[in-house]
């Protein structure tokens, strides 16, 4: 049965930008209605709740002095938006007609419903390399990781030699952060130079904790609970090595979830992310459409800087709602 109830505001994504909009949207009376999606294992693995359902303790999320595992910590943001009458559906929007308002989603469960405002808080998610016990060790808290910044200074990484996959900029940054608490930081690149920055390639490589492994690759993750070593080999001699390790940082880019847009509708980079006109503000190119979270930042991509941005996307649409008599 189609609903023609018009949605005051309808949130896409469940990650902490998601529910931290549900929260401030529902404290203001607007009836918010989040759309959690659904799991998928391709391209790359999502879950609802976002890339914290595949982390384990998160120490530098506020108001956790002990940490807090990631679904914990997903679980108890979400239970706050519901306290206030935040509903929910587990589908996936799989088109936007953001040419007229009210606005009309297509889900994946083939209904449609329509909305005055929208917040897109899709998140992004991390590139893997795509081996069997890596995704396994990711997924269980093994030692594998796609956020130093999030992960790297966990007492299981700490004076403990640590591996980075990657080349770019972001690679760079992994290892650097990396360097303060491991006692070495090998770096995996498929060639025989960076494709860093020269200022990122010459902090790295002066800093005697970072070891270059050139020209290889990662066939395998090696360890049962916990990482024990990697698997290499050198995509130019063929011969393949081991390397002891005790934690592997994928640094090989991310994807935003923004598949469902039509950047003729709305404005995206040439990566994706929905781009935002108006600096320190919430609003897209398109009127009453708002983005928070890793989908609209391939900067920071962290749940606390993800929520401040849900914050700013509701309040943002409350004030737009409210210019417009939707009340």
């Amino acid at each position: 049965m189609q609903d023609t109830t018009i949605e005051k505001v309808v949130i896409i994504g469940s990650g902490p930008a998601g529910w931290t909009a549900a929260i401030y949207a529902a404290r203001a009376n607007l009836q918010p209605l989040v759309l959690e999606g659904v799991p998928k294992q391709e391209p790359a693995l999502m879950l609802p709740g976002g890339q914290l359902m595949l982390t384990t303790e998160v120490e530098n999320f506020p108001g956790y002095p002990k940490g807090v595992m990631g679904p914990q910590l997903m679980d108890d943001i979400k239970q706050q938006a519901l306290r206030f009458n935040t509903r929910s559906r587990g589908v996936d929007v799989v088109r936007c007609d953001l040419t007229a308002r009210p606005f009309t989603l297509t889900l994946s469960d083939q209904s449609t419903l329509q909305a005055h405002a929208v917040i897109i808080a899709t998140g992004a998610t991390a590139k893997w390399i795509g081996l069997p016990n890596e995704m396994r060790l990711a997924r269980t808290g093994g030692g594998v990781s796609a956020c130093a910044v999030c992960d790297g200074a966990l007492p299981v990484f700490r004076n403990q030699p640590l591996a980075v996959v990657g080349g770019g900029d972001s690679a760079m940054e992994e290892a650097a952060y990396l360097t303060k608490f491991a006692s070495a930081v090998h770096i995996i690149h498929r060639r025989d130079e960076f494709r860093a920055s020269r200022i990122m390639q010459q902090r790295i490589l002066g800093n005697p904790k970072c070891k270059p492994v050139w020209n290889s690759v990662v066939l395998d993750v090696l360890g049962e609970n916990q990482i024990e070593a990697l698997r290499l080999k050198n995509v130019k001699t063929h011969e393949e090595s081991t390397l002891p390790v005790k934690g592997l940082f994928v640094a090989i880019g991310h994807t935003p979830a923004t598949s469902f847009l039509d950047s003729k509708q709305i404005q995206l980079d040439e990566k994706g992310y929905v781009t935002m006109p108006v600096p320190h503000r919430s609003m897209t190119s398109v009127e009453g459409v708002f983005a928070a979270g890793d989908c609209a930042d391939a900067v920071y991509r962290q749940a606390i800087t993800a929520a401040a941005m849900g914050c700013r996307a509701a309040i943002d649409a409350e004030r737009w709602l409210g210019e417009h008599d939707i009340h």
